[in-house]
């Protein structure tokens, strides 16, 4: 399996509230998070690991650039106006094959990941597995409607009746997935959440995988909160 992190974004607010490190230097349970992030996906087996960070992130770039890791870490530079556009950049690196890409400041028990690694390289069917969760901990959370088969048919921006999950963060996906990428792309696509919804308009296979807690890092309370999730 291939993972990926997206680690592209400034950090902004973390800065504005006194928080000196780039956010994914941040330390969660005595590693910087995006370390955190690396040895879980060593963990479920890495084959080769995909990061991009922003140009103006030279200390993050540096740290990246002095791990010894036993796979091939293939490390993107590159400023990009959003996820989608981050996404499209680090999956030119990708070799044929399933990956799972992951956002720097998704933080989730090891545990639960590792299940969900697991499920979604032994499935045969689908062309993407999403990882979903009842916990909402988003400033703007992307609603995943599924059906009875927890196959995704949907993504909403507000809630609905019926609808019980968010996107967790954790998008695993196939080579198929990678078409439409590009199309989005092409046609200026640049938010994740549309470039969703266009693998569902697609035709494309995506099943949720329920994860009962994600959260992530955008504040710095939300630093506490993480690492007190971890610890339990």
């Amino acid at each position: 399996m291939k993972f990926a992190i997206i680690a592209a974004g400034e950090g902004s607010r973390l800065v504005q509230e006194g928080v000196a490190l780039p956010k994914p230097l941040v330390d969660l349970d005595g590693r910087p998070m995006i370390r955190r992030l690396i040895d879980i996906f060593l963990a479920c087996d890495a084959e080769e690991i995909s990061v991009i960070v922003n140009e103006h992130m030279t200390e993050v770039r540096r740290y990246l650039e002095g791990l010894d890791l036993p796979v091939p870490l293939h490390l993107t530079v590159k400023t990009t106006p959003s996820s989608m556009h981050s996404f499209y950049e680090v999956s030119r690196r990708f070799s044929p094959g399933k990956f799972i890409l992951t956002t720097v400041d998704t933080v989730f028990r090891e545990e639960d990941f590792a299940a969900y690694a697991r499920a979604f390289a032994a499935d045969t069917e689908a062309d993407g597995m999403m990882a979903v969760t009842p916990y909402v901990d988003d400033e703007k959370p992307l609603y995943v409607v599924t059906d009875a088969d927890m196959r995704i048919t949907g993504f909403l921006d507000s809630m609905a009746p019926g609808v019980k999950y968010i996107s967790g963060g954790i998008y695993g996906l196939t080579d198929r997935a990678l078409p439409v990428l590009e199309s989005c792309f092409e046609k200026g696509v640049s938010r994740m959440r549309n470039y969703q919804r266009a693998l569902v308009d697609a035709g494309l296979r995506l099943k949720a995988y329920p994860i009962e807690k994600i959260v992530d890092v955008d504040h710095a309370s939300d630093i506490a909160v993480a690492r007190e999730f971890i610890k339990s």
